[in-house]
């Protein structure tokens, strides 16, 4: 889902009722924060929830994205590589 607040008091309220739920539509399902909410709600369902709502709130999901670069032989041999969208 998307940054707004409209989006994450739709996660926060999916965690409440099914913590895995929103950490699935905040950072996907093959993710280490879906798989530490849905051990911790197997465990009990109150550490789920709040891992959950910690998870959605103050873990940024984009911080492990790779920025790729590719070669363009016609730039400056010194600045050749740029990043791809």
């Amino acid at each position: 889902m998307g940054d707004s607040c409209c989006c994450i008091c739709l996660e926060i309220l999916c965690a409440i009722l099914l913590p895995p739920l929103g950490v699935f539509f905040r950072h996907g399902c093959c993710s280490l924060e879906f798989c530490i909410c849905l051990l911790l709600t197997i465990l009990g369902y109150i550490p789920g929830i709040i891992y959950a709502i910690y998870v959605i709130v103050s873990v940024d999901p984009h911080r492990y994205r790779r920025v790729i670069y590719y070669y363009d032989p016609r730039r400056d041999p010194d600045d050749c590589y740029e990043p791809l969208a």
